[in-house]
Formats: C-alpha cells, structure tokens, sequence
C-alpha cells in the first residue's frame, strides 16, 4: 500500500497557467508549469533569443528589516551585504555555524530592507537558520504566499523598459 500523496501546493498564478494550457508537474511541492502548447523548443527560443516569463513563486521570499539588517545577514554569508548599494542585487551563500553551505540565495538591498529569496524546496530550513541565527537583531518576515516572476532572455531588459520605465538604471 503506498503512503498517501501530500497535496501540492498552487503559485498564486496556478489558475492564469491552466487557463494558458500549462502541462503542470509536482516540483519542490508545488504544482507547476513544465510547458505549454507551443512546445519546448519554442519557449527554449524564446527565452534564447528574446525574453521569457517564469512563474518562480515556489521560491522563498523574506523580508529582513532593521538598522542592524545588512550586518546580521552578512554574518551568514561571506559576501559583500553591508556595502551593496539600493536597487542591487546579488548572490550568496548561506553558511552553517562551521562555514559549509547550507543553501544558494538571492537578496537586493531596497534601500529600507533586504529582500531575499532562497530555494523553494530548502524555504523553511533557510527560514529557520535566519531566524535563530539573526532574528534577535533585526525582523525576518517570511513572505512566502506571494507571488514572484523571473524575466530571463537577452531583451529581458528591453521587454521589463516597456512596463516599467528606467528599468535599465
């Protein structure tokens, strides 16, 4: 007798995918799209040639708040956080206690806050070691029902100008 599925989870877009004719697949608990009708090779160029839309909203979203922020996050990662201008983004690593890697990551610097986003299937562990690790100097809120998009492709640039001028500063 097999053990009971888990029920997979839905990105805040899942019903715009099954509209648009997405074939979904379980990935890292959720239910997402592997392709569309136009075929693999299509969105393959694309994404090669021009620019393509990801629903990555299976990824994990925080939000670290605080004057001691960029510190604390810095003592996790041996990257660069306290001098990485607003509006920048960059990548790290995150580290246990010993200096391994526990997880890759992403975080931008919104002037205010870090933004950080970290693997969709390693969220809540990451959470959790940011939490105990920093949460008594600075706010780690976790934002993972929200949706996020990647925009990928040499005119993602060009395509993101269109919706969102002075996207290329």
């Amino acid at each position: 007798m097999s053990a009971p599925s888990q029920e997979l989870q839905k990105t805040p877009l899942h019903a715009l995918h099954l509209e648009l004719g997405a074939r979904m697949v379980p990935f890292a608990g959720y239910s997402m799209p592997v392709q569309y009708p136009a075929g693999l090779i299509a969105e393959h160029r694309q994404t090669r040639e021009s620019a393509g839309l990801f629903d990555v909203s299976h990824m994990g979203q925080l939000r670290l708040v605080g004057p001691h922020a960029a510190a604390a996050f810095e003592s996790l990662m041996p990257v660069d956080v306290i001098d990485l201008a607003p509006g920048k983004q960059r990548y790290g690593l995150l580290l246990t206690d010993e200096g391994t890697i526990i997880d890759d990551l992403m975080f931008v610097n919104r002037g205010d806050h870090l933004f950080v986003i970290v693997n969709g299937a390693c969220k809540a562990g990451d959470l959790e070691h940011i939490q105990e690790r920093i949460g008594s100097r600075c706010e780690v809120v976790p934002q993972f029902e929200r949706g996020l998009l990647a925009l990928q492709g040499p005119k993602a640039v060009d395509a993101l100008k269109a919706v969102v001028p002075g996207a290329d500063n």
